[in-house]
């Protein structure tokens, strides 16, 4: 038991030097016989011959040296209890705020607009309405709002954010529409919205539903949570 507690305190925190090497053949291995799954970083775990692989985005499942076999589900440090698989997929879900394309997104100053918060969001989505009813009473930021339309969970959603974006007032419009259901006159053959460019960034950082806030801090969080947890990751002393 002191051997396996004292690998789960390398693995939590020591430097992973394993995380640097090439593991080429067993990339290799794994594309050749998962196609569907796109690998990306593979890491060596202080485990017997354990290797932690990372496929499509944020998703993580475990093999050994050769790729013979694959284990999919949670990883838990017994004597803790603490859940290693979902600790990773936290370090994962980071976004660089100062790479969202912010002119791709409807713009909302609310206050000071001192704090910042970036919001993918589809109208048709009922979860992101209730996201808007949390953030209706939150000030001094600016939010940032990226149509992100899911046309497979609702195939009208892609028309309506065309609206929005082409109102004379797209916050306006985008209010209206999440609290009240009014829709934005048509839009004229001209306006063309960001939608597969907002699409191809939301890939770019793993966001895969809606709807996903990206806070300063790199923080990405999806669904919906209660306002008094949004005040806290808006401000840097973590209070709310």
């Amino acid at each position: 038991m002191k051997n396996v507690l004292l690998l789960s305190a390398i693995y939590l925190f020591a430097p992973q030097l394993a995380a640097a090497e090439d593991y080429e053949e067993l990339r290799r291995n794994l594309t050749e016989k998962m196609p569907q799954v796109t690998i990306g970083e593979i890491r060596k775990l202080p485990y017997a011959d354990l290797y932690e692989i990372q496929g499509n985005g944020v998703n993580i499942f475990y093999t050994d040296a050769k790729g013979e076999v694959a284990l999919f589900g949670n990883l838990m440090e017994l004597q803790t209890r603490a859940n290693l698989s979902e600790q990773r997929k936290q370090e994962l879900m980071v976004v660089d705020f100062s790479q969202l394309p912010l002119d791709k997104a409807i713009v909302k100053v609310k206050g000071s607009g001192a704090r910042k918060l970036a919001v993918f969001s589809d109208p048709d989505c009922p979860y992101c309405k209730q996201l808007e009813q949390e953030l209706k009473d939150v000030t001094d930021v600016t939010i940032y709002t990226f149509l992100y339309p899911l046309a497979d969970l609702h195939p009208d959603a892609p028309r309506k954010a065309r609206l929005i974006w082409c109102a004379s007032d797209r916050a306006q419009a985008w209010e209206q529409f999440m609290f009240e259901g009014r829709e934005p006159a048509a839009a004229g053959s001209d306006c063309e919205a960001p939608i597969g460019a907002v699409a191809d960034i939301a890939k770019k950082f793993w966001i895969t539903g809606t709807p996903g806030m990206v806070f300063v801090s790199g923080k990405l969080v999806p669904g919906v949570i209660p306002r008094a947890q949004i005040e806290t990751l808006l401000n840097p002393d973590g209070k709310s």
